[in-house]
């Protein structure tokens, strides 16, 4: 099977044309637009297989769309260390946030502590987009459960001038205004984050439904001009 063309004939222009207006990083032509419920459809219809194995070992890609696949496939990985290893591979490849925000694993979860070490490592690289999934990380497992105060302190040290990391922080931040309020709000408080991410923050918290209009209303008074 080639993947490559078999991906290529589920290929729709209009959601091409749509899905473009949404990534400025990525050409135009280099985007099939597969509607994500077929692409993991097709996803789930590798996985385990030999095609499968060889696409994952076979980087960089052509397609967007290629790329959003690979991630769907590495989520299916049942091995902690195969798992990371792929990963590994695969972000240097990752140029853009869609695909960058598809890939998470069901694994992770049952692995916290590993899982912890690793995204300090992912926050502190060079490459937008690894730094932007090491966020999406602490976003994700280490919220609710498995929170400590010390972790907004690092997310807030993160200083980059890439929009796609500034906005995954203002994202980690207002998640956190909706799971941890008395710690998360201190840092809009004291004027803690730049002032873009101070402001998107409060912009992406207020539009939650997972935030009370009472603190809403006070986000709103936090407004830097």
């Amino acid at each position: 099977m080639n993947i490559q063309k078999e991906l290529e004939k589920l290929s729709d222009e209009k959601y091409r044309d749509f899905q473009s207006k949404l990534m400025p990083t990525v050409p135009k032509e280099k985007v099939l637009g597969i509607r994500m419920p077929v692409l993991k459809s097709f996803a789930k219809s590798l996985t385990g297989t030999k095609e499968a194995e060889k696409f994952l070992n076979t980087l960089p890609h052509k397609y967007y769309d290629e790329y959003n696949l690979h991630a769907l496939l590495i989520d299916h990985i049942k091995d902690f260390d195969k798992l990371i290893e792929k990963i590994q591979e695969f972000l240097p490849y990752v140029d853009n946030w869609a695909t960058c925000d598809m890939c998470s694993p069901a694994l992770f979860a049952k692995n916290k502590e590993k899982l912890l070490v690793l995204a300090d490592k992912w926050i502190s690289s060079d490459a937008e987009y690894t730094v932007r999934f090491g966020i999406g990380i602490y976003m994700k497992h280490f919220l609710d459960n498995n929170f400590k105060e010390e972790y907004l302190k690092k997310i807030s040290q993160i200083k980059s001038e890439k929009y796609y990391i500034n906005m995954m922080i203002a994202w980690y931040f207002a998640t956190a205004i909706a799971k941890q309020y008395e710690f998360a709000v201190k840092y809009l408080e004291d004027n803690i984050l730049s002032k873009w991410v101070h402001n998107k923050t409060i912009s992406k918290a207020v539009e939650s439904c997972r935030v009370t209009d009472e603190h809403k209303e006070y986000l709103k008074t936090l407004r830097v001009k």
